[in-house]
């Protein structure tokens, strides 16, 4: 299984960028997937979980009404839509993925629940 994550870039603050994450190497059902951030000096953090078996989204507070996650099973793609960006938001961004439908809830937000990463999309936020 491979993640390319891509559409990273540099923006004023206010602005957008959409990030996609492309799978390959197995079916794009039946599969939970994340994005997290890692800015400089600080630890991998949640930013949005999708569950494939409802369609439930969970969003971190620090993003949640600006950042929007999405899908397309036709591309096999996950994407991440960012408004209103802040410097803050400046990290790299990275796509991930397990092979449970059905990972419950409270686990979405842990890093540790999934098998698969990309290798990360750097975004910066100026000011």
């Amino acid at each position: 299984v491979q993640l390319q994550a891509s559409g990273g870039g540099l923006v004023q603050a206010g602005g957008s960028l959409r990030l996609s994450c492309a799978v390959s190497g197995r079916t794009f059902t039946g599969i939970t997937m994340a994005w997290f951030r890692q800015a400089p000096g600080k630890e991998r953090e949640f930013v949005v979980g999708i569950r494939w078996s409802d369609n439930t989204k969970t969003y971190a507070t620090a993003v949640k009404g600006r950042f929007s996650v999405s899908r397309d099973n036709a591309k096999s793609s996950l994407y991440l839509q960012m408004n209103s960006l802040k410097p803050e938001d400046t990290a790299v961004y990275y796509c991930a993925l397990t092979p449970r439908s059905h990972i419950i809830f409270s686990q979405l937000g842990v890093s540790s629940s999934y098998n698969y990463w990309g290798q990360g999309t750097q975004v910066t936020v100026s000011s």
